[in-house]
């Protein structure tokens, strides 16, 4: 049997195999609330036979939107919305599991959709004022982010409890805590955005406190069987910024919280990052935090071909991969993946006859009939 396609626990939450379809943003809610694209979307997806189904970034506030387009839980009718789109999909009977990333955008709040160029909406053209851990702006030339007081770090804490309670609602099974790419909880992480001179900064225990404060209260607020755990960019690719033993001890700390996963990304918390861009360039990242800090571990970035992921899991390197953009031009990877390792997938009975002719057992028992 092929290793990515043995099953996973994460905290009480089991995986049918180590394929995670990693968060990616769609930019297509209004207003927060899903849309029949997420409908379509994510239908697609809880179709492939992948292990886990994380649902894209998600805001805990308005203002904590990236995008005007991206999606929300802040408020009953963001709540609404994604219910009827997970109604949808879950009556598909594919019994994949469901998780929702949950995240703050802080400086990078307020920006148009890439497709639109990305950069920071004015407030005169319906753009709102950011909040970060310090009133550092992203880029040169942005307007300076509010820097959080007391009372906002309070309110942001609490907005994500509030979402995550809402996520519990809705069915999910495991929550991911956004902490890299360069959005709010990252940004108090690295001495690149954080140039605060209170609890909340300086020292590395200082930096990593908000995090971590707001893991902890997520966890405490949820049922013990849904899986929490958190993303974290494992290094700002920057001189003198976050970096890899600093995640080891931020990930050991998450460890000791009761942190259910790690989730290792990397950069986008300054425009000087200079990434070295390759198949697989972060799993050396995960690779050293699963070694030192023993808490499981998802690989991601450039994971394309089915023997590269096997080799991943199969060396220990982490304990699944995570697929994005592959995943987005290819909806069918883990069963093709499956057929290139000589494993099974699960796939809906409508499927079925699809399987390829002498591959007799790619999902499991698919005999069908026909007239």
């Amino acid at each position: 049997m092929p290793q990515l396609f043995t099953p996973l626990a994460l905290g009480q939450l089991n995986l049918p195999n180590r394929i995670v379809i990693a968060p990616m943003c769609q930019y297509s809610a209004v207003d927060g609330n899903a849309t029949d694209w997420h409908l379509i979307h994510l239908g697609r997806l809880a179709l492939s036979g992948a292990g886990l189904l994380i649902v894209e970034a998600t805001a805990v506030s308005a203002a904590g939107r990236i995008t005007p387009g991206c999606l929300g839980l802040y408020n009953d009718a963001n709540e609404a919305a994604l219910a009827r789109v997970l109604q949808a999909v879950r009556h598909t009977g594919t019994p994949m599991p469901l998780a929702i990333q949950l995240g703050h955008a802080g400086r990078k709040a307020s920006s148009h959709t890439p497709w639109d160029g990305g950069q920071q909406i004015p407030l005169d053209q319906g753009g709102w004022l950011a909040q970060a851990p310090s009133a550092l702006p992203h880029g040169d030339g942005e307007l300076p982010p509010a820097a959080l007081d007391d009372a906002g770090l309070q309110q942001v804490q609490d907005d994500f409890v509030a979402a995550a309670r809402r996520a519990v609602r809705l069915g999910f099974q495991a929550i991911e805590l956004h902490a890299a790419h360069g959005y709010l909880l990252h940004q108090f992480l690295s001495p690149i955005a954080n140039q605060r001179t209170d609890a909340y900064g300086g020292s590395l225990a200082n930096r990593m406190r908000f995090p971590l404060q707001v893991f902890s209260a997520v966890r405490a607020a949820v049922p013990a069987g849904v899986a929490v755990g958190m993303r974290l960019s494992a290094t700002d690719w920057v001189d003198g910024g976050w970096g890899p033993d600093d995640s080891v001890a931020f990930t050991q700390e998450l460890k000791r919280l009761g942190g259910d996963f790690i989730h290792v990304s990397s950069g986008g918390v300054s425009p000087r990052q200079q990434i070295p861009i390759g198949p697989g360039y972060q799993v050396h990242l995960a690779a050293q935090i699963k070694r030192e800090a023993g808490l499981p571990t998802l690989a991601v970035g450039l994971i394309t071909e089915p023997q590269q992921a096997e080799d991943i899991i199969a060396s220990g390197q982490a304990d699944a991969v995570a697929i994005a953009r592959g995943i987005l031009y290819d909806p069918h990877w883990p069963w093709h993946a499956a057929a290139a390792l000589g494993a099974q997938v699960q796939a809906p009975k409508q499927y079925w006859r699809s399987q390829p002719r002498g591959m007799t057992h790619l999902f499991g028992d698919a005999r069908i009939g026909q007239r």
